[in-house]
């Protein structure tokens, strides 16, 4: 594998954990990096498990809020709000001439 030199600035946390990594895993920091930045680039449009759980969260909490109605009920209401747009449509283009 053909490797290139490269310079990055990293804060000061961020140098400590891969110090400590290369350490207790006993591989150089190189080696570390490349692990780390392969592990990342397979995670790229998945959700963390950070993210995961923020929307699972967010789910349990907004479910129990939806009303409990029938399919008609929501089909007249479908039906009134369509009614009412048509109308507001119309009167808008009464208004324009």
């Amino acid at each position: 594998m053909a490797t290139s030199k490269v310079t990055f600035t990293l804060d000061e946390r961020t140098v400590e954990r891969l110090q400590e990594a290369s350490t207790r895993l006993v591989k150089p920091k190189s080696e570390i990096v490349r692990e780390a930045i392969l592990e990342f680039y397979d995670r790229i449009g998945r959700l963390s498990e950070r993210e995961r759980a923020g929307m699972l969260r967010a789910f349990d909490e907004l479910v129990p809020k939806i009303p409990a109605r029938s399919a008609r009920e929501v089909d007249h209401e479908l039906s009134e709000v369509r009614r009412a747009r048509k109308t507001a449509q119309r009167r808008t283009a009464l208004a324009d001439r």
